[in-house]
């Protein structure tokens, strides 16, 4: 998708493009227009944006919606999806023609808004084609925006720089999207290599794989457990961006990278069983993170870790009641083979350590329970450090990737207390029913319980895919890629 800046209004804008103009309908509404002007024909797409040119216009006293931004976003996508659907390519819109508009995001700055707008042009664009066979006619894709009105260097920088972002999330998209049967641990493997390739030369980003017997040899027994129903062998990724000073210590992202989760011999039904090639995400969403944090020469230190495993129902398969020797030493009493996440990700923060690190944070499609919880809105998170909640769930809002809290209380650690391994990974405490998004992160946070930094467990189950409301394609959501890049932007303390 190319941006063009060249037209300063809508009128400048030569055949060709068809311009977008704001109503104050409802959203949803849309509107294909042929006029006859002084030069022909002209074209026009009419989308209602009501809902956030009102949003200024309070009715408790006149005050500004705090959540307008949000609702931009969904203007932006809608107009592409919207462009889309009637297989238009290029497409020209002037967001000052409208001042309500700017009214209703007073809170952001224009660069803001021109990185929100490019962002959400990018992803509401993104369609996973991989595996179709091309129309003759081709994609119907937008293939050019032209942003009319007042600009300025700074402004289209900003752009750019949100189309990378909106480019970084829809890479995390398509190899989340990737079927089962063509996404292996090994190919995961190659995708973080590859993703890091693009990020450039000289972009500070590297990348070490460790197979089998690396894996063995550092005694991840979590990661060799899971993997040993497979036919395929794990691989435990290593990515490190050293974009500050090597004396500060980096931010350690560990994703969770099952390419594929039968469950195990605890075998998932099979209504949404086709989603779990999906179960790499939180792997995706690392990977990416650190190509993004590349490519913008992000001054920060940043790791990421993915264990990469496939849970299959195999004959050498772990089984409900077997205890794994993790890294740390601790062992886990396996009670259920589908919360197998956990299990990987336990190695994963052991190995963080060795970093001596500011942050540890974890990302995972952990529970089913935070999709009860949650619906599809929003990532659930724990932490050690209940002053940084709020500084959390702001860094979701400005993102765009919202976060929710969840407690890590002491009182939740009876959940954790094994009967003939150290810590079980599903709930012993007589409630197995209850509270499974807390018991996922307490079983975490026995690993991560001697980290002299923050610990953030991030559940992103709820975001694994997009929802009906949020104008983008069906599939992976590309979550939390903008959480993390914006949290670890923002300075870690």
């Amino acid at each position: 998708m190319k941006f063009n800046f060249a037209y300063k209004t809508l009128e400048s804008v030569p055949k060709g493009y068809v311009r977008v103009v704001l109503t104050e309908e409802a959203r949803g509404t849309k509107r294909f227009v042929r006029e006859v002007g002084k030069d022909g024909e002209v074209l026009s797409l009419e989308i209602g944006a009501g809902f956030l040119l009102s949003a200024n216009k309070d009715k408790k006293g006149g005050k500004q919606d705090e959540k307008a931004h949000r609702k931009f976003t969904l203007l932006c996508r809608s107009i592409v999806r919207a462009a889309m659907e009637q297989k238009i390519k290029k497409i020209a819109i002037q967001f000052d023609r409208t001042p309500e508009l700017f009214a209703s995001l007073q809170k952001l700055t224009p660069e803001a808004i021109s990185s929100r707008a490019a962002q959400a042009f990018e992803m509401a664009g993104y369609e996973h084609n991989t595996f179709k066979t091309k129309p003759k006619d081709g994609w119907h894709e937008v293939e050019e925006i032209a942003l009319c009105g007042a600009s300025s260097p700074s402004i289209e920088r900003a752009a750019q720089r949100g189309q990378m972002i909106g480019q970084s999330v829809n890479a995390c998209r398509e190899l989340s999207n990737t079927p089962g049967g063509h996404m292996t641990p090994k190919v995961l493997a190659e995708a973080a290599k590859k993703a890091a390739k693009e990020a450039g030369a000289g972009s500070k980003l590297s990348v070490k794989v460790l197979g089998q017997k690396e894996i063995e040899k550092l005694g991840m027994g979590g990661v060799l457990g899971i993997a040993k129903g497979s036919a395929l062998e794990p691989q435990f990724i290593v990515m490190e961006y050293w974009g500050a000073a090597k004396s500060e210590k980096p931010v350690v992202l560990v994703g969770k990278g099952v390419t594929f989760d039968s469950g195990g011999l605890n075998m998932k039904p099979g209504d949404h069983m086709y989603e779990m090639h999906m179960d790499m995400s939180g792997g995706a969403a690392v990977i990416h993170t650190l190509a993004l944090a590349a490519k913008l020469k992000l001054k920060a230190n940043v790791v990421g870790l993915v264990p990469a495993v496939e849970n299959m129902p195999g004959q050498n398969a772990v089984r409900p009641g077997d205890i794994l020797k993790s890294m740390s030493g601790k062992t886990i009493e396996v009670l259920n083979t589908d919360a197998e996440g956990r299990v990987i990700l336990a190695d994963g923060i052991t190995y963080a350590k060795k970093y001596n690190p500011k942050a540890v944070i974890d990302v995972a499609t952990l529970t089913g329970a935070s999709l009860i919880a949650l619906g599809t809105e929003a990532s659930a998170f724990m932490t050690n450090d209940e002053g940084k909640i709020l500084d959390i769930v702001q860094a979701g809002e400005k993102s765009g990737d919202h976060m929710w809290p969840f407690p890590a209380w002491e009182e939740y650690e009876a959940m954790v207390k094994g009967n003939f391994g150290d810590v079980p990974n599903i709930s012993t405490d007589g409630n197995s029913r209850y509270g499974g998004v807390i018991a996922g992160g307490m079983f975490l946070r026995e690993f991560a319980k001697d980290l002299d930094c923050l610990w953030v467990h991030i559940d992103m189950a709820p975001r694994m895919v997009s929802n009906a409301n949020e104008y983008l394609a069906k599939g992976a959501a590309g979550a939390p890629v903008r959480f993390l890049f914006a949290f670890i932007e923002s300075g870690v303390e």
